[in-house]
């Protein structure tokens, strides 16, 4: 049984050469059809995956559907929808929270114009000493 030499091309020769369409539409449809896969390819003929995906892409069935399948494993699934709910959750508490400060901020006003009192604290000036606490002033001017 003789065996056949096999050698590789240098890159100067896999850059000259040229597949025609037809070969690579051929490819494609092995590829679609389960025959081989896209590294069996990549290496019987000496081209990158890169360049077999771009002859999927362009030739394949699958290029003009707007559709794609994923496919996920099942804890992938389950963390997935377990991250959804948690989003949902914090969703809700948020929205929660945002009713308390309306809330909040309603009863602020209206006091406000009951009583004619400016009730939010302005952080431009100092709180006045007139609260009740005793300290002993020692600065005699």
């Amino acid at each position: 049984m003789a065996t056949r030499r096999q050698f590789k091309m240098t890159t100067a020769e896999r850059r000259r050469r040229h597949f025609s369409d037809s070969f690579k539409i051929q490819k494609v449809r092995e590829i679609e059809t389960g025959k081989t896969k896209v590294s069996e390819i990549s290496k019987q003929y000496e081209v990158t995956t890169t360049n077999v995906y771009r002859w999927l892409n362009k030739f394949g069935t699958m290029k003009d559907k707007k559709e794609k399948l994923i496919i996920e494993t099942d804890s992938d699934t389950r963390q997935l929808l377990e991250l959804k709910k948690k989003v949902a959750e914090l969703e809700r508490i948020i929205g929660q929270k945002q009713i308390l400060i309306d809330f909040k901020d309603k009863m602020i006003e209206l006091a406000e114009e009951t009583y004619g009192v400016d009730i939010k604290k302005k952080f431009s000036t100092r709180p006045s000493n007139i609260s009740g606490t005793t300290e002993n002033n020692t600065d005699t001017a």
